[in-house]
């Protein structure tokens, strides 16, 4: 076993696979994989899984909090004093996971566009191995948003008896032609960026063609009943306030994520359907053996509530929750109050 700490804190730190393959059959001498581990080492292990522009920060620190502080911590829905949550940035991330921003050692230069493809597939097994280095052999359950539901769900038929339950949330079985639709407008936004130069750019900050990426993905993450209540066609000097909303997501995003790794984790979404190479959706949905609660929000252009409400039939034992929002896809990462107790309720039944 390899790991060693990437920060100052104790429980952030890094498993090194050797020798790991792709789904395309491409093979990394080393693979790195960050981390971040909370709670009590001897209670029942919580996978978190990331969205898109996520990271393993999901409960962070004080004066640094995660993307899921609220949802995650002592009290909290998912509660650290009674499980140990661990969050891995995802394989091909850019947070301290082996991906296009990273140094290849056989040219000591960045992969960027030489990178492996990468699949959802891939980076469940790569955190199933990471586990594995761990000595975690079981975890009580697996919960991921978005991206991260995409990754849950693969996870449950991947390893169906790694878990006893799976949280699917704001996440279809594949992605809607809507869903790759936008993903396809962020991604020739970014590659048609003169100083993209097919992946060889010289600093993140110089590409506003990510910055307009990230504002078509921010209108599609929210609803325009959230933008109207919030907005309202305020303005200050010659731009309306959503439109300095819109340029500063677009700036903000250049300063944290690595546009290769962004347009990497976008083909992953596009080519996600758990029937591949499993019959059809049907059949697919059969073979889980955890069980599957799937949670949809009000407004999601992206993940809709027919599709997982009409998926989540399809699972044995199967269980649907709605959550009326004005936040749209974005739901799962805000409003706590209004649908964690939900979430703790499943978590617990057993405990």
């Amino acid at each position: 076993m390899s790991i060693k700490n990437i920060s100052n804190q104790k429980t952030n730190q890094a498993v090194t696979l050797h020798n790991f393959t792709f789904e395309s059959g491409d093979t990394l001498s080393e693979v790195e994989l960050a981390y971040e581990r909370s709670g009590p080492k001897d209670a029942p292990v919580l996978l978190i899984c990331h969205a898109l522009t996520g990271n393993q920060y999901a409960v962070g620190t004080e004066d640094s909090p995660g993307w899921w502080k609220g949802m995650i911590g002592e009290g909290c829905p998912i509660n650290t004093n009674k499980f140990q949550v661990i969050t891995f940035n995802v394989l091909g991330g850019c947070h301290g996971s082996t991906g296009p921003a990273s140094i290849n050692p056989e040219t000591n230069d960045y992969y960027r566009q030489q990178f492996p493809p990468v699949t959802i597939k891939d980076m469940v097994h790569s955190q199933y191995a990471a586990l594995l280095q761990l000595g975690i052999d079981h975890v009580h359950a697996v919960i991921g948003g978005s991206l991260g539901g995409m990754q849950t769900l693969e996870w449950g038929l991947l390893y169906p008896d790694f878990m006893n339950q799976l949280f699917c949330m704001a996440a279809t079985p594949y992605l809607s032609d809507y869903g790759i639709a936008f993903n396809h407008i962020g991604a020739r936004a970014i590659q048609d960026d003169p100083s993209f130069k097919e992946g060889y750019y010289d600093r993140t900050d110089r590409l506003n063609g990510f910055e307009i990426a990230r504002m078509a993905g921010m209108v599609t993450y929210r609803s325009g009943t959230l933008f109207q209540k919030r907005f309202a066609r305020s303005q200050t000097e010659s731009l309306y306030n959503i439109q300095s909303y819109l340029d500063y997501q677009g700036e903000k995003i250049k300063q944290r994520f690595d546009a290769n790794s962004y347009l990497y984790l976008l083909e992953a979404m596009n080519h996600h359907d758990i029937s591949h190479g499993r019959g059809s959706l049907e059949e697919a949905a059969g073979k889980f053996k955890a069980e599957l609660y799937t949670v949809s929000f009000e407004h999601d252009l992206l993940y809709p509530k027919d599709l997982i409400e009409t998926f989540s039939r399809y699972v044995p034992g199967g269980t649907h929750h709605h959550v009326n929002t004005d936040f749209g896809h974005d739901g799962f990462l805000v409003e706590f109050d209004e649908w964690g107790s939900w979430v703790e309720e499943k978590l617990n039944k057993e405990q």
